[in-house]
C-alpha cells in the first residue's frame, strides 16, 4: 500500500505546491471597486479551497491560504481563525502597518510544502489595513495565533514563505517528528 504524503494530498486538492512561480511572485493589489467582481471571485475560489482542504485535515490552530496558493498571483487570502464558530478573514490588498517587537516562536505549517513545519518567530501583535470590495480601507488589530497567520498569508502575497522567516541555521521538521497536531498554539497569557 502506497502512502500519500500530505504535500501530494494538497496538490490533489488543488493547492499550489513550493517551486511553482507564483509563490515567489508578488501579488498584484486589485484596484477596488473597479474590479469588485474579481475579487469576490478569487475570494470564492478560496473559500472552495479551505472546504475541501478542512474535509480531510483538522486545524486545531486555525488555517488560511493564499490566492498564489491556488495559482491566482491577485493580493487576496482568507483566513479561518481556530474557533470554528468564529467568522473567517477576508483579506484584500492587506498591509501590514505595526509589528508589535514583542514576539514568540512557534512551528507553522504550510498547505503548499505539508510535509514539514518549521519554528518561525512573529510578531504577538500586528495592524493591518485591508480594502473593502466598495475601495474603502479598514484598519484591524490581531494578536497571538490570529497575527501568526495573518501574516504567514501576508507573506504569501509578497512571494514569501514561512521558511524566509525562520532564523539562520533553524530547519524545517519532518511532519512526522512534529507532536502538535491538533493542539492550538499555546501563549503565556
Amino acid at each position: 500500500m502506497t502512502t500519500v504524503r500530505p504535500s501530494e494530498q494538497m496538490r490533489d486538492l488543488g493547492v499550489v505546491q513550493y517551486g511553482a512561480p507564483v509563490l515567489a511572485e508578488v501579488a498584484r493589489p486589485f484596484t477596488l471597486p473597479a474590479e469588485k467582481d474579481t475579487a469576490e471571485q478569487t475570494v470564492e475560489t478560496l473559500f472552495a479551497a479551505i472546504e475541501r482542504i478542512a474535509r480531510v485535515h483538522p486545524f486545531a490552530k486555525g488555517m488560511g491560504i493564499a490566492a498564489p496558493q491556488v495559482g491566482i498571483g491577485r493580493a487576496a487570502a482568507v483566513v479561518q481563525p481556530a474557533d470554528p464558530a468564529a467568522a473567517p478573514i477576508v483579506l484584500l490588498n492587506p498591509r501590514i502597518t505595526v509589528r508589535s517587537e514583542e514576539m514568540d516562536e512557534q512551528y507553522e505549517g504550510c498547505l503548499s510544502f505539508f510535509d514539514v513545519r518549521g519554528m518561525v518567530p512573529r510578531p504577538l501583535m500586528i495592524t493591518v489595513v485591508t480594502t473593502e470590495l466598495d475601495g474603502a480601507e479598514v484598519t484591524a488589530v490581531y494578536e497571538r495565533g490570529l497575527a501568526r497567520l495573518i501574516t504567514h498569508e501576508v507573506d504569501h502575497l509578497d512571494g514569501l514563505l514561512y521558511t524566509a522567516r525562520m532564523r539562520t541555521g533553524v530547519e524545517p521538521i519532518p511532519v512526522e517528528e512534529y507532536r502538535q497536531t491538533g493542539r492550538t498554539w499555546a501563549y503565556d497569557r
